[in-house]
């Protein structure tokens, strides 16, 4: 169950199942060979091991189309349901489950932000090749921007835009910047190339980033502190990253077939991702 599935057992996996409610029985696309139970399992065969419709046919004994028109209809099943979860915490239960280190070095951060990159088919049309290239990565991927709470839950992503796209675009056009997402005094922690301290100025929002050098040839001793205890609790994102591309279909190339679902695939993914232990100790 974990392998397929990356829920722990069979009982978290019919927990989850059931939370979907009844509708599972009223999708557009209805498979009478396959009850929604077993539609489920074989969505997230597809996401966790990025099998193949053909070799996930053989498994369910239906054609590769069948496989195809149900990982559709689950993923968008999927992503509306999930949607409707409230997974940005409010700032009080950020200060009630924040590790203790974390709130004695920066007890306002109310989120981690960082962006991940999505490899995918190199498009046969130039303009979508260019928007999609991502000269971080030298190849064409697609990109989202993720954010998690001091204790490592996922609270945020993006839609996903070309890998051309910049951080500062993606957060400008996101709900970050939306009323009521942040109180004043609170703070974002984020890499040094997230530059977008003047996007939340005007909300008294603060941005947690490593310092830059500005012409120095190093860095004041104080400055060399706050850095290393921002990567000591920032580093937390980047693991938490790597534990949603355990769901493989983020780390192979995204099909041609899938890319409009791209959106949604990541979302999915990530939120599944919390679906776990906490890999923040309340200490750290």
């Amino acid at each position: 169950m974990s392998y397929y599935t990356g829920f722990q057992d069979y009982y978290q996996f019919m927990t989850f199942f059931h939370c979907l409610g009844p509708c599972v029985d009223e999708l557009d696309y209805k498979c009478s060979v396959i009850e929604p139970k077993d539609q489920l399992f074989l969505t997230l065969m597809k996401l966790r091991q990025d099998k193949e419709d053909f070799e996930l046919s053989l498994f369910f004994q239906v054609s590769t189309s069948t496989v195809s028109r149900i990982v559709i209809t689950w993923i968008n099943f999927l992503y509306f349901q999930l949607k409707e979860l409230n997974f940005w915490p409010s700032e009080d239960i950020i200060q009630d489950f924040m590790p203790a280190n974390f709130a004695e070095k920066f007890p306002s951060t109310r989120v981690i932000l960082d962006a991940t990159e999505i490899p995918i088919e190199k498009p046969s049309d130039v303009n979508a090749q260019s928007v999609t290239w991502s000269n971080y990565k030298h190849r064409n991927t697609i990109k989202a921007m993720v954010g998690i709470t001091p204790r490592g839950a996922v609270s945020y992503v993006s839609d996903a835009y070309g890998g051309s796209a910049s951080d500062r675009m993606i957060i400008e056009r996101s709900e970050l910047l939306n009323k009521g997402m942040f109180q004043k005094g609170d703070s974002i922690m984020a890499d040094r190339g997230i530059i977008v301290q003047d996007l939340f100025a005007n909300n008294d929002v603060q941005v947690n980033i490593p310092s830059f050098l500005k012409g120095k040839s190093q860095l004041d001793a104080l400055e060399v502190v706050h850095d290393r205890r921002v990567a000591s609790k920032r580093i937390h994102i980047e693991r938490v990253i790597g534990l949603a591309k355990r769901y493989k279909i983020l780390k192979g190339e995204l099909s041609h077939s899938k890319l409009q679902l791209g959106s949604r695939i990541i979302f999915i993914c990530f939120v599944l991702s919390n679906f776990r232990n906490s890999i923040v100790d309340k200490y750290a």
